[in-house]
């Protein structure tokens, strides 16, 4: 074993001792930082589990927090990290779990003991490594939470509505992408497995631009809904865009266009058998 081994090991035997008094000044530090998101037994309890789990590792005289001796630390760490990542905690609210304890450890122990003073450091060193760690761990679980979260916002702003029966409308708003017109795609086709539709209009009023990439999105779209066995319907082509695919020599082959969703709504319904008539407004007696 080495020095620094033993060193460790020697501290865990210090910091037992202090136990309550750090977990104390511990606890204090945090509930200032957290500003009562988390009750003082929600941290003691919390604190008390990590600060056990790290004397353990350091009684095997553990110098590494990659090590195995530190598994069980670091899964503490990891736990609590996604938990306030999840919740919206700040990384200074999460990192102060570990960083708490090192301005305890300098509150609690004597200063003037030059033997505890090295043991101090090489603690505060360890602690350094397993706040980086809480920190990996915060930005892992808050990429996962972003991705999520996108993933539900691309569901919400492309939804699939029954305009009738055997009469299905996607209205596109915004930016159509590549990873947008895969949800489009899915969704669209797992409605007409659902519902069984024969009709499928895809509505683009909403679309700020259409170029050539655009374009392409549209007819995956459109190719893949036919191959459902759906007759489908590009609806909203304004005058703007309308000039626009012509000058990029756009073909939409045998693709049915209409210049609004009322006008294409309205021939999905034709072609259902469905006579639409329009009734003579009512004189007023």
């Amino acid at each position: 074993m080495t020095s620094n081994e033993t060193a460790i090991g020697g501290l865990a035997a210090v910091l037992r001792e202090r136990k309550s008094d750090l977990l104390g000044q511990w606890v204090a530090r945090a509930a200032e930082t957290l500003r009562g998101r988390l009750t003082t037994a929600e941290l003691e309890q919390e604190f008390r589990e990590l600060f056990d789990s790290i004397l353990q590792a350091m009684d095997a005289g553990a110098t590494d927090v990659r090590s195995d001796a530190f598994a069980e630390v670091r899964g503490n760490l990891e736990q609590m990290s996604q938990a306030r990542a999840r919740v919206g905690f700040t990384p200074s609210e999460t990192a102060v779990a570990v960083f708490g304890l090192k301005r305890a450890l300098f509150e609690v122990l004597d200063q003037d003991d030059t033997t505890i003073v090295r043991k101090v450091v090489m603690f505060s060193q360890l602690l350094d490594d397993l706040g980086l760690w809480t920190f990996e761990a915060y930005a892992k679980t808050r990429e996962q939470v972003i991705s999520q979260q996108s993933e539900q916002l691309l569901e919400l702003t492309t939804p699939v509505v029954k305009l009738w029966e055997g009469v299905l409308a996607v209205p596109l708003v915004g930016t159509l992408d590549s990873e947008r017109t895969q949800v489009v795609t899915e969704s669209l086709l797992q409605t007409l497995v659902d519902t069984g539709a024969e009709h499928a209009i895809i509505d683009i009023t909403g679309v700020l631009a259409v170029d050539t990439q655009v374009a392409q999105h549209l007819l995956k779209t459109v190719m893949a809904a036919r191959l459902m066995g759906a007759q489908v319907i590009i609806s909203g082509i304004r005058p703007q865009i309308a000039q626009t695919i012509v000058a990029l020599g756009i073909d939409f082959g045998d693709i049915t266009t209409k210049a609004s969703l009322a006008d294409a709504l309205l021939m999905a319904l034709r072609s259902s058998g469905v006579d639409v008539v329009r009734r003579p407004a009512s004189r007023g007696r």
